[in-house]
């Protein structure tokens, strides 16, 4: 059938199962938009308040159901207003299709209105991108872009499109997407060191990343652990790959992970990450990590073996697949003294927070309280991103959404906006400082719009928290702009955008709060007052061996 290319767009986004898609329409891109009115019934789309916040969405929604994100943009200003939202889930492993249409064919590379080379701009951010010139090639383009942003180790595709190959007429052939298949670069000898390793090791430690999430490879986890009877540590990016509320799960690991793991893995003789790059933030002076160790790295991109720690023994392939084929081969393992050892240091080194006033870890643990673990927390970036990390008892994969690798301040509402059109029948909860909340604050309008009943809890102790604990511990307590102790009140902004409000200002009002934003099932803000000063502990300072691992007391200890 003939179809303009256009129609072509929407046609292979129905082919890929695509039922909802997050822009913000333009003059280049009229085209496609004109298509997409004419398909409503079969596609959903999310008008966000800025083109940043679309990128964000369909992040979200990708990383809360697993399937392939979808954002569009006009050309020059609404194409780059793309470039955080994919440059999050390049960083992330985030799969995503990201399409903005550009100037008419003749009028590129002369300077023209709203041009600007957006392929080239996201060319280092990006799986691949493609500029397309054709209309016979558009169909095909589209498909690639899907399969590349799936396969292997996930990421985002950018499909950029003139706007007279939008215009244009050519032939369509409806097509079945392409298989995916998982390319496993593992041999048999691998498989054998692995278990040897495995088998011979004394103190064996679990360190999961996001690869443990996007491979849906938890069942295999959870009988893994239990075969080598040994502990499980997780990174920012691993949440909920491991029962949180498993006695053998100790917390996250590095820099704001719990001393338990830090310790533990300092201590351990075999350690086996999985789905996990080894970030500076892990692992503190790489020279000194694990040191005492054998290390397994099992990670779907062999780009990343030896990158940052030199590993023992690889597995280039699907962790579900490989975690397969291990748990069939190895004997259960009894690590008894180890375990109790581990327990021991549970116990010795808990998470901790003053109880007596209004906290950012008590409204977590209160949360986590009322949706019975259950629910969907996106966070943006600082200390409430670590408190959501720490108390939230996260219990399958999906629930934590947040901007790991690139750390986006002003990424989680509209992550959150994606994850509850995603997963619609989940309470979806975003976590935000008052700082980075107020620099993607305009997509309440969108949850508003669209009557999305998300929860927006604002985290408010009138700092840049974070970046106040680095200038109090390492600075001199010079707090330069920092300190944002202006007239902005966030519930009547919330009120203003369409939602309702509620503001917290002790203790008592949290449960409260939480469930009445839960049964009113609109867009609601919670603002939560918080001493400026809280800290976030467990730390390790930057580039310091994870084992240096310091508390509050801790601190006052060294102080006095």
């Amino acid at each position: 059938m003939q179809l303009t290319g256009a129609e072509i767009v929407v046609e292979c986004l129905k082919e890929q199962g695509v039922d909802t898609v997050f822009g913000y329409p333009g003059g280049t891109i009229l085209n496609v938009y004109d298509a997409l009115y004419k398909h409503s019934g079969e596609i959903n789309h999310i008008l966000t308040s800025h083109e940043q916040g679309a990128a964000h969405a369909a992040d979200g929604y990708a990383r809360a159901t697993g399937k392939v994100g979808v954002c569009m943009a006009t050309s020059g200003p609404g194409a780059t207003n793309l470039v955080t939202g994919i440059a999050t889930a390049y960083m992330d492993s985030v799969p995503m299709v990201a399409i903005t249409a550009n100037v008419n064919l003749p009028l590129l590379g002369k300077d023209s209105f709203q041009e600007v080379d957006i392929a080239g701009v996201t060319m280092p951010i990006t799986k691949h991108g493609y500029i397309v010139k054709n209309v016979e090639i558009l169909a095909d383009t589209i498909r690639k872009a899907f399969h590349i942003a799936k396969s292997g180790r996930p990421g985002p595709v950018l499909v950029d499109i003139t706007k007279d190959v939008t215009a244009a007429v050519c032939e369509f052939t409806p097509q079945a997407p392409k298989a995916m298949e998982r390319i496993n670069r593992y041999t048999e000898e691998d498989i054998d060191k692995v278990v040897e390793l495995l088998t011979n090791a004394k103190k064996p430690y679990i360190y999961l990343g996001g690869g443990a999430v996007a491979s849906n490879a938890a069942e295999e986890v959870a009988k893994f652990a239990e075969l080598l009877d040994a502990p499980v540590c997780d990174t920012l990016m691993g949440k909920g790959a491991f029962d949180g509320k498993s006695d053998r799960y100790t917390g996250m690991i590095g820099m704001h992970g719990t001393k338990t793991s830090n310790l533990g893995v300092s201590e351990c003789d075999l350690l086996v990450a999985m789905g996990a790059r080894f970030s500076d933030r892990v692992t503190g002076n790489p020279k000194k990590f694990a040191e005492n160790a054998k290390i397994i790295h099992m990670d779907i991109d062999a780009a990343e073996i030896n990158k940052n720690i030199h590993a023992d023994a690889a597995i280039i392939g699907d962790l579900k697949a490989a975690l397969a084929e291990i748990n069939s081969r190895l004997t259960k393992q009894d690590h008894s003294d180890w375990m109790t050892h581990i327990k021991e240091l549970k116990v010795k080194y808990p998470l901790k927070y003053d109880d007596k006033v209004l906290s950012c870890p008590y409204v977590i643990e209160t949360i986590d309280k009322v949706t019975e673990g259950k629910a969907v927390i996106t966070t943006d970036v600082g200390q409430h991103q670590m408190w959501a990390a720490q108390y939230y008892r996260y219990t399958s994969p999906r629930t934590f959404l947040s901007s790991g690798g690139l750390g986006t301040m002003g990424y989680g509402l509209g992550a959150c906006i994606g994850a509850q059109l995603g997963q619609p029948d989940k309470v979806c909860i975003n976590i935000a400082g008052d700082g980075c909340f107020r620099m993607n604050m305009n997509e309440l309008a969108t949850a508003s719009r669209y009557n999305i009943p998300i929860i927006q809890v604002v985290i408010n102790n009138h700092v840049l928290g974070m970046v106040r604990q680095w200038q109090t511990l390492f600075y001199g307590k010079r707090y330069s702009q920092t300190i944002l102790s202006d007239k902005v009140d966030f519930c009547k902004v919330a009120e203003g955008l369409g939602c309702a409000a509620i503001r917290v200002t002790s203790k008592e009002e949290v449960e409260p709060a939480i469930r009445k934003a839960i049964e009113l099932k609109v867009p609601v803000l919670i603002e939560c007052m918080i001493p400026e000063d809280d800290k976030v502990f467990p730390m390790v300072p930057a580039g310091a061996p994870i084992s240096e691992v310091f508390d509050g007391d801790d601190l006052k200890n060294k102080q006095a």
